[in-house]
């Protein structure tokens, strides 16, 4: 019976401590972290950087691949330049004058349609006009040449509106000053 007091004395006691009051979690305060403070970057002017400089002993074939220069197209049997080749040869300009040594052949070319005469000489045409285009914004002369092929080397051999679209164009080759 002894042993049956102490039992009932023990688990009375448990149950009387385990029932006391809780803490409620809702009344710990919960740290807030504090909030960097955000900084706003000032915008960076994009600049056209030289593919060429002093320092670099680049073969030319590297240098060279760096640059690209896409065809101008001309509408048929003009050699007026069109807005959108406008902009291109803007964009070009921009690039050859951040590249000081590299020299430009400016190639002309027209579709099929036409005589070989006739299309060698509107082939010049569009080849002079790109030329004369870069010279008057800026790019010596001496780094310029032209050559026209007439339809001599189309691209685009079908028989078609956009094929002959295609081939009239003004092609650029690009080398190094020696």
């Amino acid at each position: 019976m002894k042993l049956k007091s102490i039992l009932l004395v023990t688990l009375t006691a448990l149950l009387i401590f385990s029932c006391g009051p809780k803490v409620v979690e809702e009344d710990i305060p919960v740290p807030v972290p504090e909030q960097p403070e955000v900084v706003v970057a000032e915008p960076v002017e994009e600049t056209v950087k030289p593919v060429v400089t002093e320092e670099e002993t680049e073969t030319p074939e590297e240098i060279l691949s760096r640059i690209r220069l896409d065809d101008v197209h001309f509408d048929f049997d003009k050699s007026d330049l069109t807005d959108s080749a406008r902009m291109s040869l803007n964009r070009y300009v921009e690039v050859l004058k951040a590249n000081p040594n590299v020299q430009v052949l400016v190639e002309g070319h027209c579709d099929e349609r036409g005589t070989i005469e006739y299309n060698q000489a509107l082939g010049e045409r569009r080849a002079e006009r790109v030329r004369n285009f870069m010279a008057e914004s800026g790019i010596d002369t001496d780094r310029l040449s032209t050559v026209s092929y007439g339809k001599m080397q189309p691209i685009n051999l079908e028989q078609s509106e956009d094929a002959w679209a295609q081939n009239r164009r003004a092609h650029f080759r690009l080398g190094l000053k020696n």
